[in-house]
């Protein structure tokens, strides 16, 4: 299989002006430590407030009016199709999360040795502000173990020709991350499910998608604790 030579980093984002900085600065510092052109482009989605005037100049950005997080994925990888090759990674994060500086290397390496997608774990910032008990109900629920089945958008990674191949993500609202895995899982695509380059994820009460991961929080705070076990 041909080694990877370039990356490309696709960040959606609507109204993330507060967070998107850091997720940019960690991206920076990822970016810098594997030896290969990355590309970061970030998708400015229905933005009304100031994400587009944080974006540094270093970074591609793309305007898009979808309010809709698939659809904004799809469009930043769409953009990036044109340059793209077999020996491309596409990696992708979520602007409210910020990647720890090994996040491509480990992209890469599972690449190296087969992968055509990785699927890696999220470590929540923190259950400042939930309900008693909300944080262990969440790591009762999560297994950040090498083989795990869990899916973010937050961090994940494919490479371009598979991606291509099972048709990128779809225009969903929520869930475009575990719609293209389990397309690559029927296609028979090999995935490393790993655990060695956690992205730390927002624990906001208030996402950005309907039923993303603010949403899955906010059940498990709901829960009685005959529910959780």
């Amino acid at each position: 299989m041909p080694v990877i030579t370039d990356v490309t980093v696709v960040v959606p984002a609507h109204d993330e002006g507060d967070l998107l900085p850091a997720c940019l600065e960690a991206l920076t510092v990822a970016a810098a430590a594997v030896a290969l052109p990355v590309e970061v482009i970030v998708v400015l989605d229905s933005c009304r407030d100031s994400s587009a005037s944080v974006v540094p100049p270093r970074f591609r950005t793309l305007r898009v009016e979808e309010r809709c997080v698939g659809a904004a994925r799809r469009a930043g990888f769409a953009a990036a199709s044109a340059g793209a090759s077999p020996t491309t990674w596409f990696a992708t994060t979520g602007a409210d999360s910020t990647v720890p500086p090994e996040w491509l290397v480990t992209h890469v390496a599972a690449a190296h040795d087969g992968a055509d997608a990785y699927v890696g774990t999220i470590t929540p910032d923190g259950f400042d502000g939930w309900p008693p008990g909300t944080g262990a109900r969440f790591a009762r629920n999560y297994e950040p173990r090498t083989g795990h089945r869990h899916i973010h958008g937050a961090n994940l990674g494919v490479r371009a020709d598979a991606y291509a191949a099972v048709g990128g993500f779809r225009t969903l609202s929520a869930h475009e991350d575990v719609d293209l895995v389990a397309r690559l899982e029927n296609a028979a695509r090999p995935i490393v499910w790993g655990a060695h380059a956690p992205v730390r994820t927002s624990t906001r009460r208030a996402g950005r998608a309907a039923e993303g991961f603010a949403a899955y929080l906010r059940g498990l705070a709901e829960r009685t604790p005959e529910e959780t076990g």
